[in-house]
């Protein structure tokens, strides 16, 4: 297991009025004169070396953490202390939200890479909330989103190992196309064993879901790079489990 090693904070200042992914967190859709307000809300920016953590499990719930640049993932330990990975965050996601409920934060957020994240206390948040409606429907939409999106991507119980990974790897390519990566050649941040975890399925599961749509030639691998040779065969794989 990782060790987790609490991060010192930067001093960096943050700016979301002239951030350039602005158009996925929190900002969007605020007037010019209300992204002055908003630059109020962040404190600084924080460093986070790969391996690290953002927070502990049972931490003080103080701030929400916007992610500037690399890629978290959340977690809890079972009673065992078996991993158990609740998602994985990117540019322009939110981390943290989960504390709101009894002000300490329900698990760890790791590092899965050289990361930086905005520092957004809770208080100033939510002074900002009370003045700026367009900010409040924004967080609102964003709690929605986090939750419908690792719903979606887990899917029922009854669906197929293969139908799960195409969806996990559908959704990872259009968050990355949306932040103007490539959404169809991937470099995962994560490993397999992570990837199953999070999907509910072990590691020699996840591989040989992996190897059937190599098999068919709707995805290429080589080791941590993944390219969607077929994303309309993907998408048509889960679109007919879930209407089954």
């Amino acid at each position: 297991m990782i060790p987790i090693i609490s991060p010192e904070p930067s001093t960096s200042a943050a700016v979301c009025s002239t951030c350039s992914l602005r158009d996925l967190c929190l900002p969007l859709g605020l007037t010019v004169d209300e992204l002055e307000h908003a630059d109020l809300m962040v404190a600084n920016r924080q460093s986070v070396p790969r391996g690290q953590a953002l927070f502990h499990h049972g931490d003080t719930f103080q701030s929400v953490f916007a992610v500037r640049t690399g890629f978290f993932k959340t977690r809890t330990l079972g009673p065992d202390g078996h991993e158990l990975v609740t998602g994985f965050r990117m540019a322009g996601d939110l981390i943290g939200l989960e504390g709101l409920g009894d002000d300490r934060h329900v698990g760890d957020a790791l590092a899965l890479e050289d990361s930086q994240v905005c520092v957004i206390p809770y208080s100033q948040l939510m002074e900002l909330l009370r003045t700026l409606p367009s900010l409040q429907r924004q967080f609102h939409r964003l709690l929605g989103r986090e939750i419908a999106r690792d719903l979606a991507v887990r899917l029922p119980g009854r669906m197929r190992a293969e139908t799960r990974v195409a969806a996990f790897l559908m959704d990872l390519a259009e968050r990355l196309q949306a932040r103007g990566f490539s959404g169809s050649s991937l470099v995962l941040r994560m490993t397999r064993a992570e990837i199953g975890s999070f999907l509910g399925l072990t590691l020699e599961t996840v591989s040989r879901a992996f190897s059937a749509l190599q098999g068919r030639n709707w995805i290429e691998v080589h080791q941590r790079d993944v390219r969607l040779a077929d994303p309309g065969a993907l998408r048509q794989l889960v679109q007919a489990e879930l209407a089954c």
